[in-house]
């Protein structure tokens, strides 16, 4: 939302600070300052991954448990249950309307690993 604001500030700048050299300093600062929110957000995120990583086993392992629940329901009802129904065996369908954005979340979390390998970001 940030970055959107920035072209629109830029240009109230051009009508009120007459002084190129001021203007394109105020211009630059507002941009820097954008990043460094963008960069202070990604890092808060890190140091409460990193938290949550530090518990016990339990609290460790919740989102790997979440997402096998959530693949292995995708998994039977878009495969088991339909191949099953086919030889007269029923089972029932967990209701993917409430997974389905859980395991996107998820997904799109994990995604950022394929971002940075898109860019070639060495994170180790």
């Amino acid at each position: 939302m940030i970055q959107a604001l920035i072209p629109a500030v830029s240009g109230i700048l051009d009508k009120f600070i007459e002084d190129k050299d001021q203007r394109a300093k105020l211009a630059h600062d507002l941009a820097t300052m954008a990043e460094r929110h963008a960069q202070e957000q990604i890092l808060a995120q890190i140091e409460v991954l990193k938290a949550d990583a530090k518990g016990n086993w339990f609290q460790a392992s919740w989102r790997p448990l979440i997402g096998w629940i959530c693949g292995l329901s995708l998994g039977i009802n878009y495969m088991v249950s339909p191949i099953a129904a086919g030889f007269g065996v029923v089972i029932p369908q967990a209701d993917m309307s409430v997974m389905m954005p859980l395991l996107f979340g998820m997904l799109g979390i994990a995604g950022m690993r394929s971002y940075d390998k898109s860019k070639k970001t060495d994170t180790k």
